[in-house]
């Protein structure tokens, strides 16, 4: 099984050198997700995940979840695990390491 985190530089590299790139599942609130955010994510704040995940999600597309510093998405993964969502791995460090070792013009808040 995939290591349950994956680093910025990792997920970057997966999103330019792969046809399929993993969908980006930001589990942040609307307001976060307004301040700062990484083009073609889907927001599908944590609390509402268990009630849109079966609907919204395919447990066979490989899922990066991202948070502000990588508690939420670790918590969202290891849910979506649990369902059956196997290919789910959260970005450690969240949008804020993103921001700081990836794209410095994505707010940090």
């Amino acid at each position: 099984m995939l290591d349950p985190e994956i680093t910025a530089q990792a997920y970057l590299q997966q999103r330019t050198q792969t046809s399929a790139a993993p969908l980006l599942l930001d589990v942040r609130e609307p307001w976060e997700f307004q301040t700062a955010s990484l083009p073609g994510a889907l927001l599908m704040p944590m609390g509402e995940v268990t009630s849109r995940a079966h609907t919204e999600l395919d447990p066979d597309q490989p899922i990066v979840v991202l948070c502000h510093h990588g508690a939420r998405s670790l918590s969202v993964t290891m849910w979506l695990r649990q369902q059956g969502f196997d290919h789910a791995q959260s970005l450690a460090g969240g949008i804020d390491a993103w921001s700081r070792t990836i794209d410095p013009t994505i707010p940090r808040y």
